[in-house]
């Protein structure tokens, strides 16, 4: 895994070991062909951060700022190793709970971009933390006007989501992996 373009383009990143499902470059390409000139100058979160990959990525490409947001200890470390390597400015790591993190944000600060590459839910009954972030009011008070979410999760065959207070501005379907890009109303 690699910074793809910008000022720390083709450094090579460090992954944490067993609890992160690393966005592929072909993926990461995508998404940052999607969004354009939006990541210039923008104000980023990136929750469920792994290895920092797409916050770095914005920093990398000219964002202003990029809090990245992680429970595993182990993956906050690989972050701040990652963060030193690239040296990119402005990038801050914040271990702990997203959906407890969130709420104690609210009213702070806003972000333009948030990225979300929650888990997955593998089995039946597993709670999908996507929509549950989607539809989380915290997140929403974070967001600035016309802010947007790139939210990853799993390619299914179920009914569409309905993503409450989001427009959806793109769906696109890479192998097993589903990419949404959502802009507040």
């Amino acid at each position: 895994m690699r910074l793809i373009s910008g000022s720390a383009g083709g450094i090579p990143l460090d992954v944490p070991k067993n609890v992160t499902r690393p966005t592929q470059d072909r993926v990461k390409q995508a998404i940052f062909n999607m969004l354009g000139e939006l990541v210039d100058g923008a104000r980023v979160l990136d929750v469920f951060a792994g290895s920092g990959a797409l916050g770095l990525e914005c920093l990398s490409r000219g964002a202003a700022s990029a809090l990245l947001i992680e429970q595993d200890r182990a993956a906050c470390e690989v972050i701040r190793k990652n963060i030193t390597k690239t040296r990119l400015e402005g990038a801050s790591v914040r271990q702990g709970d997203v959906f407890k993190i969130l709420p104690q944000m609210a009213g702070t600060t806003t972000f333009d971009l948030v990225f979300a590459d929650p888990p997955y839910a593998n089995k039946p009954g597993e709670e999908d933390l996507s929509l549950k972030l989607a539809l989380l009011p915290e997140l929403q008070a974070l967001m600035a006007p016309g802010g947007s979410l790139i939210l990853e999760c799993r390619v299914t065959k179920a009914a569409p989501i309905e993503w409450g207070p989001w427009e959806m501005v793109r769906d696109r379907e890479y192998g097993s992996t589903r990419i949404l890009w959502l802009r507040k109303r």
